[in-house]
């Protein structure tokens, strides 16, 4: 049966039903770890519940945040009212990753139906399951990933970011709207070195103060940003690999691995710093 099953991420597996009842169990799980075994205050909600309720159509949404535990997605989707964590139409879709959440058939079949895109760290951003968020993303639906590629429970700067969630919004048909989202005691909530120094505990820990705060739409001139990039790849040398990567159209323009990578820098380092703008927002609120 293998690890991957993309069958059962399709919308019609079954008639909906184990993505409905997989959905509607985590959803509750998450509004109870949330707000009935902690406290959570979530800022400027609002936008997040317009945009994923309303935005225009065909027009897809991607939400970026930072990484502090493992329980980062679906918890921080708790505190948030109304139905955004139990509704499946309404569910994110999100990058998850291959050696921790599809490690056997069962955990597959379950973060498969719960709308949890495989991906392999250090894979790199055209390896096959980038393409299936490509594809949703070409649908108009919801996507959130963590750019920061791994779990950080230090409190300290957003460190670089990967270039898969910067690929996705240049290769996508229609520029997604990509909104940041800063979370904080997560961390404390499910920390990294917990039984014996070494190990995340069994449980979520509960009377902890839990923090989301969603902050504005980032602005892309996508055009704009592929001109500079390769404008600038010309005075830049790819590096040499096995295999390179695939021409890019993008914006009415062809992009090699060069131009590529000058803008996937530049996408990566806007999204960033509007992370950590919000990251220092959320340590005064």
């Amino acid at each position: 049966m293998g690890r991957i099953m993309k069958w059962a991420a399709r919308s019609d597996h079954l008639r909906g039903i184990p993505r409905k009842t997989v959905i509607t169990a985590v959803g509750a799980f998450a509004r109870a770890v949330a707000n009935l075994c902690n406290k959570t205050k979530v800022h400027n909600a609002d936008t997040l519940m317009t945009l994923v309720r309303s935005r225009p159509p065909r027009v897809p949404l991607i939400t970026v945040s930072n990484h502090m535990s493992t329980l980062d997605d679906p918890v921080m989707w708790g505190g948030f009212k109304g139905l955004l964590s139990l509704d499946p139409e309404l569910a994110r879709w999100v990058l998850a990753a291959e050696d921790i959440c599809f490690n056997n058939p069962v955990f597959s079949y379950i973060f498969r139906t719960g709308k949890c895109i495989p991906i392999t760290r250090g894979g790199g951003i055209y390896q096959e399951h980038m393409s299936e968020a490509l594809d949703r993303l070409k649908d108009g639906s919801w996507l959130h990933t963590f750019p920061e590629g791994k779990v950080f429970q230090e409190d300290v700067p957003i460190r670089r970011l990967k270039w898969g969630t910067a690929s996705l919004i240049a290769r996508c048909p229609v520029t997604p709207i990509v909104l940041p989202i800063i979370h904080r005691g997560f961390d404390e909530m499910m920390p990294e070195k917990y039984l014996f120094g070494r190990r995340r505990p069994p449980l979520p820990l509960w009377n902890k103060n839990l923090q989301v705060v969603v902050g504005v739409p980032i602005e892309f001139d996508v055009p704009m940003m592929v001109e500079t990039a390769v404008s600038a790849s010309r005075h830049v040398t790819a590096p040499i690999q096995e295999q390179k990567w695939p021409l890019l159209s993008s914006a009415g323009e062809e992009l090699d691995e060069a131009a590529q990578r000058c803008l996937y820098t530049a996408l990566s380092e806007k999204i960033q710093s509007s992370l950590e703008t919000l990251r220092l927002l959320a340590k005064q609120l």
